[in-house]
C-alpha cells in the first residue's frame, strides 16, 4: 500500500511517499481502508518532535510510528477476532494511527459509524478537533442555554465546531477572528463577530460567561477580565511549533490558586463522544468545514499550509475514492452542505 513515511523528525521534507506493507489486524482492531484523513495542529507537532518532551511518548531519537495522522474516514477492510460493532464495508470514522496511507488498522473502540449524509472528506474533519471542542464547552466549560461564549480564534479547526457546538447547547456565541474570516464564523452560527485587527475584547465592556481561547494572542490575566464573576477561562493547544505549552502549564498552576481559570483536559479516543458528534452532525448542528484538500501525494503540502497557521477550517487529505454510485460519494437526500472557506459549497 502506499502511505506517507517519516523516518527521523524534523521539517515537510522529512516526508515520503513509499509502498509499504499493508498492516495487519489484531483482536479488537479494525482494518479501515481509507478514503479521507485530516490535519490538526498535533500532526504538526508529532512531525518536528517538538516539544522535546513530547518524545517521551513518540519516540527519543525518531518517530516510533513513521506514518502519521490520525483522524480518519474510510471502510471496514477486515476485522480481527471479538470484533462486535461493525463488520467489512461499514463505513466509519474517528481515530488512529497512521491515517496518512490508504490501509490503518485502529481498536474497534476507537471508531464509530460514519453519518450517512456527510462525504468522507467532511467525516474525516472531526475527529480530534471537533472532540477538543465537545470536550472543552460540555466538560471544562459546563456551558449552558443562554450563556455568553466568546471563542478566540473562531476560524480554526476548534474554533469552528466551538462556535456550532456553543449554539447547539444554546449559548450566544461571540466569535473573534480576523476581517476575512469574519463572514464564515456568521455563517456557522456565531451571533456576534469581533475582527480583531480592528477591537481588543479584552478592552471592551461586554463580559462572558466562558472564553475558549484557541490563539493565545492575549495575557491570561487580560481575557480574565473579560470573564463574568463566575466565568471561566480556558486556553486550548499548545501553537503550531509548541510554544504554547508553557502557557498550558502556567494556566494549569493559575487554575490552582485563581477563580475563573480553567485546565483544559481532553481525552481522545473516546467512542461515545464520536457518537455524540455523529448525532449532532445527523441533526444539522454541526457541519465541518473544510479549508481544502490534498491528495495523499501532496501530504507535505497540506501539512505545511496548515504550518502558516491561516488555514480555516480543517484541511483534508483524499486518499482513496469510494465506489462509484454510493451515497457517501454523491450525498444522501437531505444532506448537509459542505462548508468551505468561501461559504457553503
Amino acid at each position: 500500500m502506499k502511505a506517507i513515511v517519516q523516518d527521523q523528525y524534523g521539517s515537510e521534507d522529512a516526508l515520503r511517499l513509499r509502498e509499504i506493507e499493508r498492516p495487519t489486524v489484531g483482536e479488537g482492531e479494525v482494518l479501515v481502508r481509507v478514503h479521507a484523513a485530516s490535519i490538526h495542529v498535533g500532526d504538526l507537532l508529532v512531525m518536528a518532535g517538538r516539544p522535546i518532551l513530547m518524545r517521551m511518548a513518540t519516540g527519543l531519537r525518531r518517530p516510533r510510528q513513521p506514518i502519521l495522522g490520525t483522524d480518519v474516514a474510510g471502510t471496514v477492510a477486515a476485522v480481527g477476532s471479538g470484533v462486535t460493532r461493525f463488520k467489512v464495508g461499514d463505513e466509519v470514522f474517528g481515530w488512529t494511527s497512521g491515517a496518512f496511507a490508504e490501509y490503518s488498522s485502529t481498536p474497534e473502540d476507537h471508531l464509530a459509524t460514519k453519518p450517512a449524509h456527510l462525504t468522507f472528506e467532511q467525516a474525516a474533519a472531526v475527529g480530534v478537533s471537533a472532540t477538543a471542542a465537545l470536550q472543552l464547552l460540555r466538560d471544562e466549560g459546563q456551558v449552558k442555554p443562554g450563556q455568553k461564549v466568546l471563542v478566540n480564534g473562531a476560524s480554526g479547526g476548534v474554533g469552528t465546531y466551538a462556535v456550532q457546538i456553543a449554539k447547539a447547547f444554546g449559548a450566544e456565541v461571540t466569535g473573534v477572528t480576523s476581517t476575512r474570516n469574519a463572514d464564515l464564523v456568521r455563517s456557522i452560527g456565531a451571533d456576534h463577530v469581533i475582527d480583531y485587527t480592528r477591537q481588543d475584547f479584552t478592552k471592551g465592556t461586554e463580559r462572558y460567561d466562558f472564553i475558549l481561547d484557541n490563539v493565545a494572542n492575549h495575557s491570561l490575566g487580560a481575557m480574565r477580565r473579560a470573564l463574568t464573576p463566575t466565568g471561566v477561562l480556558l486556553p486550548n493547544g499548545g501553537g503550531h511549533q509548541g510554544g504554547g505549552m508553557g502557557r498550558l502549564i502556567r494556566a494549569t498552576i493559575a487554575s490552582m490558586f485563581i477563580r475563573g481559570q480553567g485546565r483544559p483536559s481532553v481525552k481522545f479516543e473516546n467512542a461515545a463522544d464520536l457518537a455524540v458528534l455523529a448525532e449532532l452532525a445527523e441533526a444539522g448542528r454541526i457541519t465541518p468545514v473544510i479549508d481544502r484538500t490534498y491528495p495523499l501525494s501532496d501530504t507535505a503540502a497540506a501539512l505545511r499550509h496548515v504550518g502558516t497557521g491561516r488555514a480555516r477550517g480543517t484541511v483534508v487529505i483524499t486518499v482513496a475514492a469510494p465506489a462509484p454510485g454510493t451515497a457517501s460519494q454523491a450525498g444522501a437526500g437531505g444532506a448537509v452542505p459542505a462548508l468551505t472557506a468561501g461559504g457553503v459549497a
